[in-house]
């Protein structure tokens, strides 16, 4: 016998049913496999937690992996990204060189992969390579290290990865600016690849070598921290200058701090979503929605005088 109560819940199921079904085909568009360099780099945390929640939200399963600059790594999670049946790969590449045979893999597995943060030196191969514009943000700093150091003196420099495009376009952007004022001299450079604590090492080693030094110009802001860490053990952080490179958080509270000079905002956070969401267009329309395979994303300069503007990670208000 079919009560009234009985009536009124297949209704509900009939009512529901359709609902959940279109809910359940909009959180069904696949699974999308995003390959950082390594999370514990701030940089690249807020790189794969805005495209992981990006993806969720265009409705694709996300899963977040890490090489730590090794391209072995990066080509055994391509081969997963393969097996596991990705729609799309995103992917910041371990090495411009040594990653194009990794991108390859995948696009011959018929699996489209967008390029965030670092370049391959290789086009037509990636659908997209999103990444911030090194050499203006790199101007950027350059300046502004200027009107806070001086156009006079001996100063160092601590230099990304080599197998990274960025450390060779920023180190350039620099000595673009910085070659303009004959008294400056750069009288030491080490590699510390994006590390802290090789950052404090180096500048423990320059400091050393070169003991009047004024000023430490940094590929990025985790070396720059290293540097501080350096200099106020070495007692020297009030006679020494150093900038910064990324706008990540500890940077941004160091500039406020009055312990770094400044810091050059990687727009990380709004490409690292614009990946995401050419890898959805390019999936439903089979175009990007894009004229250019290399897109490039201004920075901005972040000193004691916007510090207070930095909302989020790698994020100002605007």
């Amino acid at each position: 016998m079919i009560t009234k109560r009985h009536t009124l819940m297949l209704l509900a199921l009939a009512v529901a049913m359709p609902l959940f079904a279109g809910q359940a085909q909009a959180q069904n568009h696949g699974l999308m496999t995003i390959i950082v360099n390594d999370p514990a780099n701030p940089y690249w945390l807020t790189e794969g937690k805005v495209a992981a929640a990006e993806a969720q939200k265009l409705g694709y399963t996300a899963n977040v992996a890490a090489s730590k600059g090794d391209t072995n790594t990066e080509s055994q999670l391509i081969d997963t990204a393969i097996t596991n049946k990705s729609v799309a790969i995103i992917l910041d590449p371990a090495n411009a060189s040594g990653s194009i045979g990794a991108v390859k893999k995948a696009v011959a597995a018929n699996i489209p992969v967008f390029l965030v943060n670092a370049e391959i030196n290789q086009e037509g191969i990636a659908k997209a390579q999103l990444v911030s514009n090194n050499a203006q943000g790199a101007a950027l700093g350059a300046q502004q290290w200027v009107k806070d150091v001086g156009s006079k003196g001996n100063y160092v420099e601590l230099l990304g990865a080599p197998s990274d495009n960025n450390a060779a376009t920023r180190s350039n952007g620099y000595r673009s600016v910085l070659s303009q004022y004959p008294d400056l001299k750069e009288v030491g450079s080490q590699v510390a690849n994006w590390d802290r604590t090789q950052g404090f090492n180096a500048t423990q080693s320059l400091l050393q070598a070169h003991p009047d030094v004024m000023g430490v110009i940094s590929g990025n802001d985790e070396m720059a921290l290293g540097a501080i860490a350096a200099l106020k053990q070495a007692g020297k952080l009030s006679q020494v200058k150093v900038g910064g490179f990324d706008g990540s958080p500890a940077a941004v509270a160091a500039v406020k701090a009055g312990e770094l000079q400044y810091t050059v905002l990687q727009p990380v956070a709004t490409f690292a979503a614009k990946a995401v969401q050419e890898a959805d267009q390019f999936l439903k329309t089979g175009k990007t929605g894009v004229s250019a395979e290399k897109q490039l994303f201004d920075c901005i300069l972040i000193t004691k005088a916007n510090a207070g503007k930095f909302i989020a990670p790698f994020t100002l208000a605007k």
